[in-house]
């Protein structure tokens, strides 16, 4: 059987929207689109909403920002280290019991599960409309993203295979 890549043709596209800022849900993401990228498919993660907390630095990045802008900074979780559970968090007892399961299988934590996606040329995309709601800046995020709107999402989406919102 022969590839797409050998037939001439492009890859297929596999995109994923990722509107959730919880621990599991992230996971479940980036294994889906790790998975695709092995599969050689061309992936794009548009992160907006809550889901844009994963890609911030862990430390604090000063800004120049209003107060409303420095309120939601200070409520939101800051990186994918602390991010909580959709479902059983416990007071943050949750992600810590769900991270001690994972090391003892063996699976990638959320961190290395983000690594190994720009490894595999995963395309992470940060929503500017929503950075700007919550008052999010490029150099509070993590290097290696794309800054775009909706329409780069829907112009990914209208070629994808596979289109996810989680």
């Amino acid at each position: 059987m022969t590839s797409t890549a050998e037939q001439g043709l492009t890859h297929p596209k596999t995109t994923i929207v990722l509107f959730s800022g919880d621990l599991d849900k992230a996971i479940a993401a980036f294994i889906i689109a790790n998975g695709a990228a092995a599969y050689d498919h061309e992936v794009t993660i548009f992160f907006t909403f809550w889901g844009l907390n994963m890609l911030r630095k862990d430390e604090l990045v000063r800004t120049n920002k209003g107060i409303l802008e420095k309120a939601f900074g200070w409520m939101m979780p800051r990186g994918p280290q602390k991010l909580a559970l959709s479902k059983m968090n416990f007071a943050g007892l949750g992600p810590q019991m769900i991270k001690h399961v994972m090391k003892k299988h063996n699976a990638l934590s959320l961190p290395q599960l983000i690594e190994l996606a720009q490894e595999q040329g995963v395309k992470l995309i940060a929503c500017t409309m929503t950075m700007d709601l919550l008052g999010l800046q490029q150099e509070e995020l993590v290097d290696g993203l794309e800054y775009a709107g909706v329409a780069a999402y829907l112009g990914e989406a209208s070629q994808g295979k596979v289109n996810l919102f989680i």
